[in-house]
């Protein structure tokens, strides 16, 4: 059994790989007073504080660090950018320095936007990176620092979907909800992208932990598509009338943060280090229904403290 630190415990990634992980591994959750019930344990703290990190690695000892926190939301760094750059750059450096000095694994968490989408094809983890947001930049030069201070950790640059603590966290949730209230949405058919299951990413992060695993990785899944196609194939799923989608140029959206248009990203390195194929999308598509088929949203739902 390893002892794991997941910081960013109640986001949609970090709260799925704790309870996932929590069945074979010792979880320690870091959280800012949300969680409540939850079968790990929690240190409830702010790591913006005075040595928060130092004494948040000191009280719980891992073997490993997987680096959830961020600030998230892309137009929401266009409005904060101090507390972007905080967040998504400086506080991933400050964990990448400690792990480093304490011989601890990390993995911390990227993202696909730190492309452009100019490329045509697939990107790969050498092709350079021109973030066009905050939140991309942000979380380039967080992606940059660890690395550059630790070249032992893991860099997962990432796109996922689930079940979130408060229901909306997620693209396919935006799709489930406002479908299944008969709501008319849309979905941009000029952003490619490639969803993956979040159970199937924590199940991943696992593996390249138990694996040795170091440097920068393209973990998202196997399939290419757009957004658009996204909210269709969860429609078909779900029952659900696939007219109310709407296909919509993300051009004339009106979000005020750039998106990239193309952001496939080859798996291939992953799958040839890490020995077993990228779970498919269909197979992570049937798990997120029979998640919903079995109560599983109102289950995390329960975890918030806003329930009590």
């Amino acid at each position: 059994m390893t002892r794991i630190l997941i910081t960013g415990a109640s986001g949609l990634l970090g709260l799925n790989l704790a309870l996932d992980a929590c069945r074979a591994h010792e979880i320690i959750g870091v959280d800012r007073n949300t969680l409540t019930g939850v079968p790990f344990k929690v240190i409830s703290t702010d790591l913006f504080a005075p040595n928060a990190v130092y004494r948040v690695l000191n009280e719980s000892h891992p073997d490993a660090v997987i680096h959830c926190a961020a600030l998230a939301g892309v137009d929401s760094c266009e409005d904060q950018p101090d507390l972007a750059r905080r967040t998504n750059a400086e506080l991933p450096a400050r964990f990448a320095d400690e792990c480093a000095r304490r011989k601890i694994r990390l993995i911390h968490i990227s993202t696909d936007a730190v492309f452009d989408g100019q490329k045509d094809g697939s990107y790969i983890e050498s092709d350079l990176p021109n973030p066009l947001s905050l939140y991309a930049q942000t979380k380039y030069e967080g992606e940059k620092a660890v690395l550059q201070i630790n070249p032992l950790a893991i860099v997962a640059r990432v796109n996922f979907y689930g079940c979130s603590l408060n229901g909306r966290r997620s693209i396919a949730e935006f799709f489930v909800n406002n479908l299944s209230s008969g709501k008319n949405v849309n979905g941009f058919t000029d952003v490619i992208f490639c969803p993956m299951w979040v159970n199937h990413l924590a199940a991943l992060l696992i593996q390249m932990l138990e694996r040795g695993l170091h440097g920068l990785y393209h973990t998202v899944g196997a399939q290419a598509m757009s957004k658009y196609q996204f909210g269709v194939e969860i429609a078909r799923k779900f029952g659900l009338r696939e007219s109310l989608i709407s296909p919509q140029s993300v051009e004339t959206s009106g979000l005020s943060a750039p998106r990239s248009h193309n952001l496939w990203l080859s798996t291939h390195k992953l799958s040839t280090d890490l020995g077993p194929a990228i779970p498919n999308f269909s197979t992570g598509l049937d798990a997120f229904y029979t998640q919903y088929q079995q109560g599983y949203p109102q289950k995390i739902r329960s975890y918030s403290q806003e329930q009590e």
